[in-house]
């Protein structure tokens, strides 16, 4: 079993955010950038991570998302349940079991109900601090752009200074004067 692309590009880019630690909010285009994800679809992902109470988001100059909570209270499941959207799963107006006719699910229905089970217990195991330590151990460390701020100061210019004649009675004198 795999988990799903939008699933992996959510627990990474979680692991991105953690790893900044107390830098701020970070801009989807930094994240995009660093793991070569299209900035259209993080914001897909982080709308439902936000809803879900797992990021909150900061407007404006500087803007971008940071964790809602401490690294050590998100887990993995939470992560996977914020994305992975399951409209059809039991309790949404479908039966837990199946009973079409001439259809085997309901035969191994419990032995993949258990199995999805044990998979979310690990995953719930699993802290976003936890992985985000796991990337320190192996020598990530994600380059910190500095924040891009609406007010800036422009640089000084030095004034200009100049031998020649600022006039053209200067330049007369001068031309007439040099003789």
């Amino acid at each position: 079993m795999r988990l799903s692309t939008k699933s992996r590009f959510a627990v990474t880019a979680m692991i991105d955010i953690a790893l900044q630690g107390n830098a701020g909010p970070i801009s989807l285009a930094d994240i995009g950038m660093r793991h070569k994800i299209s900035v259209s679809y993080l914001e897909q992902l982080f709308s439902r991570l936000r809803q879900s109470g797992l990021v909150e988001s900061t407007r404006g100059p500087g803007g971008g998302y940071s964790l809602s909570r401490a690294s050590e209270s998100i887990s993995v499941a939470d992560i996977i349940g914020a994305i992975e959207v399951h409209p059809h799963a039991p309790g949404k107006g479908e039966k837990a079991f199946p009973e079409q006719a001439g259809s085997g699910e309901w035969m191994t229905q419990e032995l993949w109900a258990a199995l999805n089970a044990k998979m979310v217990e690990h995953m719930q195991s699993i802290s976003l601090r936890h992985l985000a330590s796991e990337q320190r151990a192996k020598g990530v460390k994600i380059e910190a752009r500095p924040a891009k701020r609406g007010v800036y100061s422009a640089p000084k210019t030095k004034p200009v200074y100049t031998t020649a004649p600022n006039s053209v009675f200067a330049l007369g004198r001068s031309l007439l004067g040099s003789r």
